[in-house]
């Protein structure tokens, strides 16, 4: 008889379970799987999920130093907006390169019900004084952002990405001047 041999080692012995973890084990265990149901909410939380109060904001990757490439405003990828929602708070769009943002106060304010971040604009103005005609400012303007849609207090406005010549024609407009745009598709 070999009582000498370990189980495994050709035994009929019965193999018995190893006892019960210790406190240790059942920690890391525990430990292991609260960061995994961690990470699985982060990565799958809605886009429009604000993180909350007093949290300690994200960390940004910093842009690259020296000259920004040349582009239009037309060079801007398109932004799909989700269509089952109507977030107008935390949508705005990063500035694109070789453009400037102008804040525009539209001569009417319910056009901006129609507007979202990510839509291309034609901005007209009607000069206060002079002739009553229209002028196009800018053509295919970016929406970065609408602020106040809602608001009635006249505080409302569009901030747009325009080309430096489209935003000292939009800025050099007389006192007065009414401004509209055209939404385009």
């Amino acid at each position: 008889m070999g009582f000498g041999r370990t189980v495994g080692e050709r035994s009929l012995r019965p193999v018995r379970w190893p006892g019960r973890p210790g406190a240790g084990p059942l920690l890391r265990a525990g430990l292991v799987a609260t960061l995994l149901g961690l990470a699985a909410t982060v990565l799958y939380a809605p886009p429009g999920c604000d993180p909350a109060p007093g949290a300690a904001p994200a960390a940004t990757a910093s842009a690259p130093t020296g000259p920004a490439p040349a582009s239009s405003p037309d060079d801007a990828p398109p932004v799909v907006a989700d269509a089952g929602t109507d977030d107008r708070t935390g949508g705005a769009l990063p500035l694109p390169g070789g453009t400037v943002g102008v804040p525009v106060r539209l001569a009417e304010p319910a056009a901006l019900a129609v507007v979202r971040p990510g839509s291309r604009v034609d901005l007209l103005a009607l000069p206060a004084a002079g002739p009553a005609t229209t002028v196009l400012l800018a053509s295919r303007a970016l929406v970065l952002d609408v602020v106040g849609a809602g608001d009635l207090d006249g505080s409302s406005a569009l901030y747009l990405a325009l080309a430096p010549p489209q935003a000292e024609r939009v800025v050099g407009q007389p006192e007065g001047s009414r401004f509209a745009v055209i939404v385009r598709g």
